[in-house]
């Protein structure tokens, strides 16, 4: 009998029929093209250059950020992308598609191209071209998911180069109180990107010979990028580890305690990728407390969820189990209107996928909706923030429309980074950043070309607005932190 229903539980696993034969028609032609395997070349024009991959990662209200890589045409590193060109990049833009007459530049030349357009107003539309050695830059496509990766308006989509444009948003009303980093899928120990269930996707892609590990380098460049960028905390939704090996969780704890101290300054919760082994409940061991926890910090309470409780290889869905359920109820219960942002492993729903959607991409359908059901009495409840699917994707339920369901990019590879979650007396911003590491760049780059070259399509985002948001919503009971204490370094309320 337990055979029987092992293998039952594996066939709920499964995508349904509607969304492998959906994704089969969108996906096939390009994974056919995928399959080959080119043999490095050489270009016969080593000063020419070819400037590719332009995304805008970030747009706040007063900066943006834009990336692009630059290529020897004529070239394939075996992975079905040029050799990297290394030179200068610029941003030329301005609030006139004809009149670019603002420049930002960067420090030295790279073949991996991070630009930072400050200064910039509120609700202004702003048209703008990358260049690279003259040539501009081409934006990453997205056509699998009519999503467009540089900008919010279509301006300058259909010429080559551009001028493409965005408008800033509004800021979130009143002051702001505090920043936090929202973070997931480190995956310490892993050395492939691009496997499911222990099987290559195609062709996975593994670090280049010489280069410390991937996971290593994309962690450190996300604490220190969080920590320049102003983060008060730091939330890891989950997947710390690639299979709960402790010298995995002690690596990636060495490397969080780079940012704060565990429990004060940063919060971990477990992902499936995180389970129990043989060697026992060895996140735990890596890091202590408790598996579910609510945490108050000058009127927000943070509650962090466990999302994978139950014995499992980690491909079936997510489960909280009856008692951790009854302990949110319980606490979203007794302050409903407190402001509350919860963070867990699994999300609740996943919509919008390129790829076939699984009952293993999200938490049991019985459990999500307790939970939504739970969130729609609680008001207080303003974000939850769920990694698992490696994707930027922003979601909006109507059984409970005051709560924004954000996933998050992987740190581990492309995109990469976290969102910067700034909370205001009156709503709050979500902004995705990438670190400015050049190793990370470097892997982001390399990395892109998982699942084929099909990873972009999915992972950054259909939208601007899946990775950069504002919203309105009464924040007003959270209190600015204070400096830190000089004896103790503890984050007080002021």
């Amino acid at each position: 009998m337990r055979c029987c229903l092992s293998a039952l539980s594996a066939l709920s696993a499964l995508p349904a029929p509607h969304h492998v034969l959906r994704s089969a028609a969108l996906l096939t032609p390009v994974l056919l093209h995928g399959l080959r395997t080119p043999a490095p070349t050489h270009a016969r024009h080593p000063d020419a250059v070819a400037a590719v991959h332009l995304e805008l990662v970030t747009l706040t209200e007063d900066h943006a950020v834009l990336t692009w890589f630059t290529g020897v045409p004529g070239t394939d590193d075996s992975l079905g992308r040029m050799v990297p060109a290394i030179t200068e990049g610029e941003v030329v833009y301005g609030t006139h598609p004809a009149r670019l007459n603002r420049v930002a530049g960067e420090d030295r030349p790279t073949a991996h191209h991070h630009v930072e357009l400050t200064g910039l107003e509120p609700g202004q539309t702003y048209y703008y071209q990358a260049r690279s050695r003259g040539v501009a830059a081409t934006p990453t496509p997205l056509h699998l998911t009519g999503g467009n990766a540089v900008g919010t308006s279509r301006h300058g989509l259909g010429s080559p180069g551009g001028p493409y444009s965005f408008t800033t948003p509004q800021p979130p009303p009143g002051r702001h109180l505090l920043s936090l980093a929202l973070c997931n899928d480190l995956h310490l120990g892993e050395t492939t990107a691009g496997l499911v269930a222990g099987l290559p996707l195609l062709r996975g892609v593994s670090q280049a010979p010489g280069r410390a590990p991937y996971p290593e380098i994309t962690t450190r460049a996300v604490v220190t990028e969080a920590q320049r960028r102003g983060a008060h905390l730091l939330l890891a939704a989950g997947d710390i580890s690639a299979g709960g090996a402790p010298r995995d969780l002690a690596t990636a704890r060495r490397i969080l305690d780079g940012f704060g101290v565990l429990g004060r300054d940063y919060f971990v919760v477990r992902g499936n990728h995180d389970r129990s082994g043989p060697d026992g409940d060895t996140f735990r061991t890596g890091f202590p407390g408790l598996p579910y926890f609510a945490h108050a910090l000058g009127g927000l309470r943070i509650i962090g969820l466990d999302t994978y409780t139950k014995a499992g290889t980690g491909a079936d869905s997510g489960g909280m189990g009856a008692e951790q359920l009854s302990w949110l109820r319980t606490r979203l219960r007794e302050a409903r209107e407190q402001p509350t942002l919860v963070f867990g492993h699994h999300p609740l729903t996943v919509r919008d996928s390129l790829f076939p959607v699984s009952a293993g991409q999200r938490l049991s359908r019985r459990e999500a909706r307790a939970i939504l059901t739970a969130y729609a009495g609680a008001r207080g409840v303003f974000l939850h923030h769920a990694g698992h699917t490696h994707r930027n994707k922003r979601t909006v339920l109507p059984q409970a429309p005051h709560v924004t369901f954000q996933e998050v990019s992987a740190v581990k590879d492309y995109p990469g980074g976290f969102s910067l979650l700034r909370l205001h007396s009156g709503g709050y911003a979500l902004n995705h950043y990438t670190p400015r590491d050049a190793p990370a760049r470097a892997w982001a780059e390399r990395s892109r070309r998982v699942a084929g070259g099909l990873w972009p399509h999915y992972a950054l985002g259909r939208s601007v607005t899946d990775r950069n948001s504002v919203r309105a919503h009464d924040l007003s009971g959270i209190t600015r932190p204070a400096p830190r204490d000089p004896a103790t370094g503890r984050l007080t309320a002021a």
